[in-house]
């Protein structure tokens, strides 16, 4: 196998594949080419995902799928143009199927009424018929050339064959009447069955294109995401240009309201931004010089500049696109069974067909060729494997689609099933269950400061560091409005505090460590100091003048939903544990806070892999929550790595599932999800084996037994005639509603909701 730095992956649209078989043969032609590393083929999404080496030439990919019997679109077409030309198929297809039923019921209508004979009345049963056997039809004929050329065969071939057998005796009929009667065979003419057979195909065709089109409404509703313009800055001039032409490093203008065009930081002016398209929040996030702002979000209140750090494919939006284009593409391991399936299931049929076709020939009542001739028919078309190639490849679509609109993106249909069968969930603490930044939990002020004139003092101090418990520090001033006065002398001392003069006072600001070498008498407050500590809390110091001023405790808190969505994963039967670097006092706080029983503390990063092995080891199925960067051993090493972040600069590679906003509700709904998708593709290939299952022994003629002694019911007889013999016409009917069946069975995903509802403000990216 060639490195992976020499493969190139392309992914092109495939359109006139309509089963399982026919997905089968363009992934083994796709794989004949020279250098094709992997090929992965859609039914539900007619594409082809090909990784190839790079001196293979992508041209003869193309060729190798048209010589299929299939035909291929650009692989740049934007799906915009691939929708146009879905729907030119769907409108194709229609109106096959309008002028297919119409001269089939009017052939059928000439055929009843005895009224209309006439000496060539034969004949023009026959002319109405070929228009639709070889115009309407052609679809087939083309599928079942394609799969003989490869020495193979899918349904084109059972549609092909099963008509051409109605519509070419019914010819012969015409040409040589008096043969036919002089042989004692049945000399009815069946281009109603051939015509109407035909049309109800179709139908099921037009219906199930049209469903299918529904199930990837969500990438289309990405794409619709993107504005078509950009104003910017060049040469000193203000311009509109293409959203394709913007580069990077471009200075762009934002007016109120307009939406994103590119991801980019902010290098003047100040407004708020919604970008719920891309965490799920409806609340606008607040935007000042240097935040970062992505590409599709809205601005919405203020003006602002800023420069364009990534445009084209490489924004968030093109990514998050290409993820679920990539999800929607790839196949299940449950699907392989449909595969392997649908590999051996067209000769089989054909192998019964025929030996239906010589036990009624041999066995079947008067006119017994007519008879056999029919049920080698019924046979043929009720064994389409049509829903069984749509089971899981729509689930999927729908799935991964719905996944989209909430903020969890899905990889690979993998993934999908696999997080059905987790069993234990392993959390990081920093930034999954907590905020993952610290913030002042308590203030106490020791007499004779006040809380306002600790805060101030403090926060002066501070407010010219970095450091993340300054930042908390000077946080709570902010939003409590605390004056700030001017200080001096500031001065650093790395992992024990900060000193200053402020209003001619001594501040010193840290750890116990630097009281203690300055001197300064804490016992007075160590009561309040063990309480901190004892719930895992960082305690600072404020000392003014060499006396003990106040306490600080400072913590990262626990997320706002974690508590929820804990409960809700246990009421889902999962085993949620904690994994932390912290210490176990710490840890243990966190967890009970969060109703977590099982902690494993005191873990770095680095060994988090070794933790989710030793719970593989012991038979679980694990899933690994992490912030996507840090995590990344543990989440390689999981059965399913969840990668939870907030904000455009997330690894959107890292996990098999990744959570575009920081709640946990993502987790619940991730799992849920999944657990829906693959009932619904049980369901889907349940239906699709066992509608086979049953129904192609009906067609053979297995209720001949039963009704030659107790005659058919009169209200059955349009279905079963007088023998019990499973109509033709029916049996089109009845594959094409399986296929309709199962997408629609699908399209049922759409009205999935998550389990957690954390937020009443929350509201979908889509």
């Amino acid at each position: 196998m060639p490195a992976p730095d020499k493969v190139n992956k392309s992914i092109f649209p495939v359109s006139g594949m309509s089963c399982a078989s026919c997905v089968s043969r363009v992934e083994k032609a796709l794989l004949d080419v020279h250098g094709v590393v992997s090929v992965n083929v859609n039914l539900a999404s007619e594409k082809a995902t090909v990784e190839y080496t790079a001196d293979t030439d992508p041209a003869e990919l193309r060729r190798a799928v048209a010589d299929a019997g299939y035909a291929t679109g650009e692989e740049s077409a934007e799906t915009d143009e691939i929708s146009i030309s879905a729907q030119r198929e769907i409108n194709g297809l229609k109106y096959r199927f309008i002028f297919s039923l119409c001269v089939a019921v009017t052939i059928m209508a000439l055929g009843m009424i005895t009224a209309f004979d006439f000496p060539f009345k034969p004949y023009l049963l026959w002319a109405l018929a070929t228009p639709v056997q070889f115009w309407a039809g052609l679809r087939f004929y083309r599928g079942a050339w394609g799969a003989l050329k490869h020495k193979t065969t899918d349904m084109n071939t059972l549609i092909a064959v099963g008509t051409s057998a109605a519509y070419l005796y019914s010819v012969s009929v015409v040409l040589f009447p008096q043969f036919f009667m002089e042989a004692g065979i049945g000399h009815g003419l069946y281009f109603d069955t051939s015509a109407m057979i035909i049309a109800l195909i179709l139908m099921g065709r037009f219906l199930e294109s049209r469903a299918k089109g529904q199930t990837s409404e969500a990438i289309k509703k990405l794409i619709g995401l993107r504005p078509k313009k950009a104003t910017v800055v060049r040469d000193g001039a203000v311009i509109d240009i293409a959203i394709e032409d913007v580069v990077t490093g471009d200075i762009v203008l934002l007016r109120p309201g307009e939406k994103i065009p590119v991801d980019g930081i902010v290098t003047e002016g100040y407004s708020t931004v919604d970008e719920s398209m891309l965490t799920g929040e409806s609340m606008p996030v607040e935007k000042k010089t240097g935040d970062s702002v992505t590409g599709a979000t809205i601005n919405k209140t203020g003006s602002f500049q800023f420069r364009a750090t990534r445009v084209g494919k490489d924004t968030v939006l093109s990514q998050i696109i290409r993820l679920v284009d990539e999800a929607q593409g790839s196949k299940a391991p449950i699907q392989r069974l449909a595969d392997i399936i649908a590999g051996y299931f067209v000769p089989i049929v054909i192998c019964i067909a025929v030996v239906t076709f010589v036990i009624w020939l041999i066995l079947g009542p008067q006119s017994s060729f007519t008879y056999a001739l029919l049920n080698f028919v019924a046979v043929l078309i009720i064994a389409c494997p049509c829903a069984l190639g749509l089971a899981t490849p729509t689930a999927i679509i729908v799935g991964t689609g719905k996944g989209a609109e909430y903020g969890v993106l899905i990889k690979n249909g993998e993934a999908l099933e696999r997080a059905h069968k987790v069993d234990t969930i392993l959390l990081d603490k920093t930034g999954t269950l907590t905020v993952g930044q610290p913030v002042v939990t308590d203030l106490f002020p020791v007499p004779p400061f006040s809380e306002d004139e600790v805060l101030s003092l403090a926060a002066s101090a501070e407010q010219n560091s970095e450091h993340p418990l300054a930042r908390a520090i000077t946080r709570m001033a902010e939003e409590r409005h605390s004056k700030l006065i001017k200080v001096a002398e500031f001065n650093a001392l790395p992992g024990f505090g900060i000193s200053a003069m402020a209003d001619g006072h001594d501040v010193l600001l840290g750890n116990d460590t630097m009281m203690q070498d300055n001197g300064i008498n804490v016992s007075e407050v160590q009561v309040e100091v063990e309480g901190f500590r004892d719930v895992g809390k960082t305690v600072l110091f404020l000392s003014v003048d060499k006396k003990i001023a106040g306490l600080f405790a400072v913590a990262d808190t626990l997320k706002p939903d974690a508590l929820q969505a804990v409960n809700s994963l246990k009421s889902m039967h999962l085993d949620v544990v904690m994994v932390t670097g912290d210490n176990r006092r710490s840890a243990d706080y966190i967890a009970r806070k969060a109703g977590i029983d099982k902690v494993i503390a005191g873990v770095l990063p680095d060994n988090k892999a070794r933790e989710v092995k030793s719970l593989q080891d012991k038979g679980h199925i694990v899933a690994m929550v992490g912030d996507g960067i840090n995590d990344a051993p543990a989440l390689a090493q999981a059965d399913i790595g969840i990668a939870i972040g907030t904000g455009t600069d997330i690894a959107i590679e890292t996990g098999d599932i990744t959570l575009m906003r920081g709640d946990m509700g993502g987790i619940v709904t991730a799992i849920a999800l999944s657990k829906r998708t693959m009932t619904t593709i049980k369901q889907n290939l349940f239906w699709a084996f066992a509608y086979n299952v049953l129904l192609i022994p009906v067609a053979a003629g297995i209720l001949y037994p039963i009704f030659i002694r107790t005659g058919v019911p009169a209200s059955l007889q349009f279905i079963f005639g007088q023998y019990g013999f499973l109509n033709p016409m029916l049996a089109a009917l009845a594959m094409a509603a399986s296929s309709v069946t199962v997408v629609s069975n699908s399209l049922r995903l759409k009205a999935f909701k998550p389990a957690t509802n954390t937020n009443t403000n929350r509201r979908r990216v889509s």
